[in-house]
């Protein structure tokens, strides 16, 4: 189905960067480099627009931000509830949810499901996300194991709606953004079943050294290492000598996971046996870490990447899978300089490893 409202990752090239938004470009963008990433859609700024048009939405949203008094964080949280209120009052427009509806049962028939029952991660995919002086990342919602048609369009407007978040108000008015200069694109992509998953950053996100690799990694989907919600695995990886140097075990009392039967994730208690056991071995180390470097040898910056390794028949380890990648935004702008202990012929190593190259992962 071509339409101006929703755009397959597969099928959107470096031109449709500006109506897919930040998370959704990138995923676009690792998927026409042959990367593993699950397949799925963006749901285009344009239908945004549509929504914000649908009666009387936006001079509501102009009508709750007006006069907000700088650093107020009670009135931007009250603003925030007035226009959740409002979205949630308006349907989307009957041309966007068909052509979300259309998209979505033919990612559930391309991917074996039965009929509209194909799990799904609904994602905010914002266009001013990881300015280069400014990052956005977890401002905006985004709901895991969503599934049926009417489910993801319920939660397509859910992301729409957390583009005013009381946080987000009160980021963009500090930094002086305009808000109708921010729009919103939302993801809709096939979910991993993880078995552990996490994030990592192809930089020391401690210090800014560029030499190393800094994975964090627990049981279950990376909801809970994104939030924040348990202490995760901590491993380093040297760049050059690709060699483990830090290894940090952690208590991991809670995961994440998907309750097939609900139709829902759940957080629950992690089993003795693997509280305390390392949730990766050191062949999925090397492979997120490979992972890792690649990426930011193709997009020649330093990266914050979110992945995750799913159990399948055909890799005894997991299946590794690319959820997103997004540029680090604060020591990259920073000029780096390498410390005493490494020489002008490892500094050229590193510059080597950076320079862009196509992802075989």
């Amino acid at each position: 189905m071509t339409s101006a409202w929703v755009l397959g990752f597969a099928a959107a090239s470096e031109a449709d960067d500006g109506c897919l938004g930040g998370k959704c470009a990138s995923l676009a963008r690792m998927i026409r480099s042959a990367a593993p990433v699950p397949p799925g859609f963006a749901v285009t700024t344009e239908a945004y627009r549509a929504m914000l048009a649908t009666q009387g939405l936006q001079a509501d949203i102009d009508a709750a931000l007006r006069g907000l008094p700088a650093g107020d964080v009670r009135q931007q949280e009250q603003a925030a509830q007035r226009i959740a209120q409002a979205f949630a009052a308006r349907p989307l427009p009957e041309a966007v949810a068909q052509a979300v509806a259309f998209e979505y049962l033919a990612l559930c028939r391309a991917e074996g499901a039965n009929h509209d029952e194909l799990p799904v991660a609904v994602r905010s995919s914002a266009t001013a996300e990881d300015l280069p002086d400014a990052s956005f990342a977890g401002q905006q919602d985004t709901y895991l194991w969503v599934v049926g048609a009417d489910a993801v369009l319920a939660r397509v407007r859910d992301c729409w709606a957390s583009l005013y978040t009381g946080r987000a108000i009160g980021y963009r008015n500090d930094r002086r953004i305009a808000h109708r200069d921010v729009q919103m694109a939302v993801g809709v992509q096939k979910m991993v079943d993880a078995r552990v998953a996490g994030v990592a950053m192809t930089l020391d996100p401690i210090n800014g050294d560029r030499t190393r690799i800094v994975i964090d990694a627990s049981w279950g989907l990376g909801e809970s290492v994104v939030a924040g919600e348990v202490t995760p695995d901590h491993f380093v990886v040297d760049k050059v000598m690709r060699s483990i140097v830090v290894r940090n075990i952690s208590d991991k009392a809670h995961e994440v996971v998907a309750d097939v039967r609900a139709k829902r994730t759940l957080r629950r208690d992690v089993d003795q046996s693997r509280r305390n056991a390392a949730c990766l071995n050191d062949r999925q180390i090397e492979a997120v870490a490979t992972m890792a470097r690649q990426l930011e040898k193709q997009l020649g910056a330093p990266q914050d990447v979110e992945w995750a390794i799913e159990d399948h028949p055909a890799h005894p380890d997991g299946r590794l899978m690319l959820l997103q990648c997004r540029p680090e935004t604060v020591w990259s702008q920073r000029k780096w300089v390498a410390g005493a202990a490494i020489d002008q012929g490892l500094e050229g190593l590193v510059a080597n490893l950076l320079k862009p190259v196509q992802i075989h992962v």
